[in-house]
């Protein structure tokens, strides 16, 4: 072989030696690469695996801290507290014949508590679902067979009647059709007569619509106040009474024939003595006695028991001052003895006979108070404002009775009636100490 051949062939040796160390050493790179990326995926499935076992206890810590982030409150003359909403609680309704509590939140949902179960640890409640909609305000019918609410979206009325099922627990079914729509701002109250014979809607501008049980007007109602602040109908079923930016309340007489027929809407009277707005009002359960609470920081009792179409005006009997805000609300016990006022969150306890506080309820709630009220016994305040309910026992009430008892004992002569006064004093105190007594529920 010449030596041309020679380098010839070493050249192309070398080339290919060349050419297969390019070759390997490629592909030591690709399979580094490979290598590489095999890593990154597993790294980033356990990362996903990890951060998704962590999701459940992480959701569970949140949800163990919104738990503990609701509003706790205590207090001796708490009853109660009724918690089986999920949404807040924005209006209570008791019914006539003492059984039951009404309830609505925004949580689409009426609930049906039963008054025998406040002293109990725990508090069961029936559900009426409301569909497509949540009712903001709801009151039972005077036979506690039924009850209305206000739905918030549809700008309505709509009936609820409960009925018993075999084995003797309520179901609940809304009535085929709403009442028609007739108020053009906010709804303010609503409310049906103890006679049976009307129901009662009010707004926020000056608007009062009488209807029947039917959804038909019977007759629309302007109070000439500016704006409206509250409405309601009195518990004998007689009067509807109003206040707003001016500083009266004015009521008027629904009137109904012999027969029964819708005669007309008469103006009643006027509670005239506030400086300023009126914020809201209550009656006792006679209808004989009415408290308000106004923007001038003072509630007033007033007698009812008038003639007014012999001209005959109610008369104040006393003026007491108070803490009051927008929103403020009152409330008068069945019996006209305690009067209830709210201020934001907080509640205070009068004595109506002479206007001294008698209790203090302060951070019941974690927003503002949304409604207030007696039971028809007197025994209970309930009151809402957050997701929960709070019953409270009524003290003052007891306290109330207990003096007048004393008052009528030192006036009275016969033998009898001492006995009997001393024997209900008794009584009387030992359900008070009892309740004061009492674990803080």
């Amino acid at each position: 072989m010449d030596v041309s051949a020679l380098a010839a062939l070493t050249v192309l040796l070398g080339a290919l030696v060349l050419l297969v160390a390019f070759a390997v050493g490629r592909r030591k790179e690709e399979l580094r690469e490979e290598t590489e990326q095999t890593a990154e995926s597993a790294a980033e499935s356990n990362v996903t695996k990890v951060s998704a076992s962590k999701k459940p206890k992480q959701e569970k810590q949140r949800s163990r801290k919104d738990k503990s982030s609701q509003h706790s409150f205590s207090h001796p003359l708490l009853a109660a507290s009724l918690k089986s909403h999920s949404g807040n609680v924005t209006c209570l309704d008791f019914s006539s014949n003492g059984k039951y509590l009404a309830s609505c939140a925004d949580d689409r949902t009426v609930r049906i508590w039963s008054t025998k179960d406040f002293l109990e640890r725990e508090h069961k409640c029936l559900r009426a679902n409301v569909e497509l909609d949540h009712a903001t305000l709801v009151r039972f019918s005077p036979d506690s067979r039924a009850f209305i609410t206000w739905l918030a979206n549809g700008d309505t009325i709509r009936i609820f009647k409960m009925m018993k099922k075999e084995d003797g627990s309520l179901t609940f079914k809304a009535a085929p059709e709403d009442f028609p729509q007739k108020h053009k701002t906010s709804i303010l109250n609503i409310g049906i007569a103890e006679t049976g014979k009307f129901i009662m809607s009010a707004s926020t501008d000056t608007s009062i619509h009488i209807w029947d049980l039917k959804g038909e007007v019977l007759a629309s109602i302007n109070t000439n106040q500016i704006t409206n602040s509250y409405a309601a109908i009195s518990p004998c079923g007689r009067f509807v009474a109003s206040c707003g930016f001016t500083p009266d309340v004015k009521v008027w007489e629904v009137c109904f024939g012999k027969s029964g027929e819708f005669k007309e809407v008469a103006r009643a009277f006027d509670l005239k003595g506030h400086s300023a707005g009126v914020h809201a009002f209550a009656f006792s359960n006679d209808s004989h006695r009415m408290v308000t609470v106004s923007k001038d920081g003072t509630w007033k009792l007033w007698n009812t028991d008038v003639e007014y179409k012999k001209q005959q005006d109610p008369y104040l009997l006393r003026t007491v001052p108070c803490s009051s805000s927008e929103g403020s609300l009152a409330a008068l016990s069945p019996d006209g003895r305690v009067v209830a006022i709210s201020d934001g969150c907080n509640v205070a306890l009068y004595s109506a006979a002479s206007g001294q506080l008698e209790e203090q309820l302060q951070g019941i709630h974690s927003e503002e108070i949304t409604d207030l009220r007696f039971d028809i016994t007197g025994r209970f305040l309930a009151c809402s404002g957050d997701k929960a309910i709070r019953v409270f026992h009524n003290a003052p009430g007891y306290r109330a009775a207990i003096r007048d008892m004393q008052d009528m004992l030192k006036k009275a002569h016969n033998e009898a009636m001492k006995q009997r006064l001393q024997q209900q004093i008794r009584d009387a105190q030992s359900a008070l100490d009892a309740v004061l007594a009492a674990p803080v529920n």
